[in-house]
């Protein structure tokens, strides 16, 4: 080593003093952002469960109602309330989801496999958008699955992102328009179920479909961006 690679003592020391205060630096950073990280988890938790109590409670009201508990309803009257439990209930299932967002986030989220009926879990999804539907005036269709075989899987999970597929086809869907669910094996010895959804919307365009599975991406973000409600 030439006498012009050596590296004074008192200089490396600085720079060994400065890294450290980097690491340091970095460290405190990286512990910040996991505090804010689980605060921000434990309040979309709480909230949540705060939602929960009332938005049941209305529910519950409703279903009275629409049961004729407290006196007989008219057809319009008894179909408008049917509508308030239809919508109480997605809010519900919405609110699921932000638990289920929660616990993924801090790696708590527990898969319940059980064997179920998928296409039951279909046309619950379905009736549960029927009001959203016929207010656009679409058709709502399930193409085939009444010969499939039990399903084994998370049940909720499943319905969870088929009402948001579906919910996302009739959001996007102009008025008059139409969507489907389609189902059909695969695999070697057909043990694989692919479930379709589609619609006659105007879709995602190829240059975009990256960020179809990116967390809170959207196409178009700006608030006049079109949902044909």
């Amino acid at each position: 080593m030439s006498m012009r690679d050596r590296v004074d003592p008192a200089t490396l020391e600085k720079r060994l003093q400065v890294l450290e205060s980097q690491a340091k630096e970095a460290q405190r950073t990286i512990d910040e952002l996991k505090a804010r990280d689980s605060l921000k988890t434990q309040f979309l938790s709480n909230i949540s469960h705060d939602l929960r109590t009332p938005l049941a409670a209305i529910i519950t009201h409703a279903e009275i109602l629409r049961e004729g508990m407290l006196g007989e309803l008219t057809t319009k009257q008894r179909d408008s309330v049917s509508g308030i439990v239809s919508g109480g209930q997605q809010l519900l299932d919405m609110i699921d989801e932000i638990l289920t967002y929660v616990r993924s986030a801090s790696d708590q989220v527990n898969l319940v496999r059980s064997e179920f009926n998928i296409t039951e879990v279909v046309d619950q999804v379905r009736m549960l958008n029927q009001a959203l539907a016929a207010k656009k005036h679409l058709t709502i269709e399930r193409l085939n699955g009444d010969d499939l075989p039990l399903v084994s899987a998370d049940r909720d999970k499943i319905k969870h992102v088929l009402a948001n597929l579906i919910g996302n086809a009739i959001k996007f869907t102009n008025n008059g328009g139409r969507v489907w669910i389609s189902f059909s094996r695969r695999g070697r010895d057909e043990e694989e179920l692919l479930v379709e959804i589609g619609d006659t919307g105007r879709g995602i365009a190829r240059e975009h479909y990256d960020l179809v599975f990116r967390e809170f991406a959207q196409v178009d973000a700006s608030p006049s961006r079109p949902h044909h409600l």
